[in-house]
């Protein structure tokens, strides 16, 4: 080839742009489909509506509610109460501050309560 020297380069360049175009459209291409596929793969293992089948005897009522009846035999369960060993036992996370960095209480401004 005995052409331009600005012709080849320009036309190299654009055969490597075109090769990496089209490699970024192939790959956008095959994301895309990989999304899709995982969308529906989701959508397949989506439970039904739940549907209760009816009873075969509908003329059965609800037993009756009778006061002072029969009470469950097992005790309510107590509420968590923490052991006193436990109570003191938590340690600050970080140490105290020196001295130098503590800072002096905060006064209150004075109230303007003359009526």
């Amino acid at each position: 080839m005995t052409g331009n020297p600005d012709k080849r380069r320009l036309r190299r360049d654009l055969l490597i742009a075109s090769a990496l175009f089209a490699a970024g459209a192939v790959v956008s291409g095959l994301s895309l489909a990989q999304i899709r596929a995982e969308y529906r793969m989701q959508t397949a293992q989506a439970t039904g509506p739940l549907q209760g089948k009816p009873s075969d005897d509908q003329s059965k009522t609800p037993a009756q509610a009778k006061p002072g009846g029969e009470r469950p035999t097992t005790p309510a369960p107590e509420p968590a109460r923490p052991d006193p060993q436990t109570q003191g036992a938590a340690k600050p996370v970080l140490p105290q501050a020196p001295a130098e960095k503590i800072a002096p209480p905060i006064k209150e401004p004075p109230t303007k309560d003359k009526q």
